[in-house]
């Protein structure tokens, strides 16, 4: 079968490696390999976290829009994650399970399905692959071993570490001054370390205890290094070199060099594993990064127990360039709310008059390019084909929205296209499914529809006092009132 060709204008994309925004070519025509760095399960994701996967997802989709076949792989780390990224402290799921008095089994199963329930969630597409850490521990013994035959490796008492040294351009990635640092100011002191940049690939077992997770191997009982899973997973189960690599901004000063390390000791050609290294921005809290080290941190959970739809956490990340900074605050949250809700309302306007026929853009939507629809299909191309603009794409969507002048079938066919980038399940969510479902409060539903029936009586018999009474006693309550034409409505506060 032939491979798809890509529709539209040119892609370009941010490669980290070298700071640079240029067009992307793939490796195979028509196909994509494309690997997440995925999460560590010792703890719920956090909103920042998340941003990250929403990012992937994004960017899956454009790929896909654009035409390419794309195989999307993304780890589950169940082992070898420090509390720090610098080769420093305890086992994150090892501290965790003993903290919470389980099996580290149980601890890795708990927060996995809770990580793909946050997932499904967001609408965020399952990965073709999503390999666990410990599924892999033969492949990761094998991979340290050629890294060893190749001359890349020496062994300490504490384990077997990678010579930085020992590959061309080290810290390329994140642009370190190598030769200009200081044991100790990137990863942690180790007696018997080469270089400062040095690290471990396997770790060896204290002599005198057992870890709650480890495997022989030939440099002694013990567990891999947390590079060490990615550069392994990836490898096999995209090939090498394959064509896009993500993950957090942190990834890039740490972790991922030290994967590209490891990449060209095993290829031994040199190359880094992905010709493109593409890594989303922090979510901040006001100057801070959200991190769970830092203490209590917001969970998707979070918001909807304030009242939230998940979604409207997708459409808040939508808003910004995935390379800047994004700020949270709840007021932005609420705003998000709005601004979902005002275009779920605006489509089922649109859907009421379309009368329920089919409506599809899942298909090749260049023909739909050569008739009236060309300007909107263009700018939607034109914005996604610039580092996955989107909020350029939510300018345009809500453009097309207010343009009276196109056809129900029209508009609604360039929700379909617009939403096969966006995610945001236009046609299928409505602004009702964004309002809160409480099962707790001061007034049950039923109680606010009483308190309403009463008002309606008040301001019957031109009772005012009365009627602004109970309005303020709903407000207190979290209820939001709507006096219109055709009666009133009412729903649950957000926020």
């Amino acid at each position: 079968m032939k491979a798809p060709s890509m529709r539209g204008a040119p892609l370009s994309l941010f490669n980290s490696m070298g700071r640079q925004l240029g067009p992307f070519t793939p490796l195979s025509p028509g196909k994509v390999g494309l690997y997440s760095c995925g999460p560590t399960v010792y703890n719920y994701a956090h909103l920042g976290n998340l941003r990250a996967y929403v990012f992937t997802d994004t960017l899956r989709r454009v790929l896909r829009f654009k035409g390419y076949d794309v195989t999307h792989v993304m780890n589950i780390t169940d082992v070898g994650h420090l509390t720090s990224d610098a080769d420093e402290g305890e086992d994150k799921m090892e501290k965790a399970a003993s903290a919470q008095k389980k099996s580290v089994w149980d601890i890795a199963r708990h927060f996995t399905d809770a990580f793909l329930a946050d997932m499904d969630a967001l609408n965020i597409l399952p990965p073709h692959q999503q390999p666990k850490a410990t599924d892999h521990i033969d492949g990761m013994i094998a991979f340290n071993q050629r890294l060893t035959d190749n001359g890349h490796t020496y062994e300490l008492a504490d384990g077997l570490y990678f010579d930085t040294h020992t590959v061309p351009d080290y810290g390329k990635l994140a642009m370190l001054d190598v030769d200009g640092m200081q044991a100790g100011a990137r990863v942690a002191v180790t007696e018997g370390k080469r270089h400062p940049t040095d690290f471990c690939l396997w770790r060896k077992s204290p002599t005198d205890s057992t870890r709650l997770m480890e495997w022989d191997s030939p440099w002694g009982v013990g567990a891999p290094g947390w590079h060490l899973e990615c550069s392994q997973m990836s490898i096999e189960y995209l090939g090498a070199p394959f064509d896009i690599h993500t993950g957090g901004i942190d990834h890039r000063q740490v972790h991922h060099v030290n994967e590209i390390a490891q990449n060209m000791g095993y290829l031994g050609d040199g190359a880094p594993g992905a010709g493109t290294w593409m890594h989303n921005e922090f979510l901040v809290v006001g100057a801070d990064k959200m991190s769970k080290s830092a203490g209590g941190f917001l969970r998707l959970l979070t918001l909807t127990e304030k009242g939230f739809h998940p979604l409207v956490y997708r459409y808040f990340c939508l808003q910004a360039s995935y390379r800047k900074p994004l700020e949270f605050n709840w007021d932005a949250i609420a705003a998000a709310h709005n601004g979902l809700k005002r275009l779920y309302l605006r489509i089922e306007e649109l859907l009421a008059q379309h009368g329920g026929a089919e409506i599809s853009a899942k298909g090749d939507w260049q023909p739909r390019c050569d008739g009236p629809l060309k300007p909107r299909i263009e700018a939607l191309d034109g914005a996604v084909s610039d580092d996955l603009n989107t909020p350029k794409v939510m300018a345009n969507l809500n453009q097309l929205l207010a343009d009276n002048s196109l056809s129900t079938d029209d508009a609604l066919y360039l929700v379909a296209l617009h939403d096969r980038v966006l995610g945001l399940n236009l046609l299928t969510t409505t602004a009702a499914d964004l309002q809160p479902q409480r099962t707790s409060g001061p007034l049950s539903a039923e109680q606010v529809a009483v308190l309403i029936a009463e008002r309606l009586t008040a301001r019957k018999d031109k009772d005012f006092a009365r009627s602004d009474a109970i309005r303020d006693e709903l407000n207190a309550a979290g209820v939001v009132i709507k006096d219109g034409p055709e009666g009133t409505t009412w729903e649950w506060q957000v926020g």
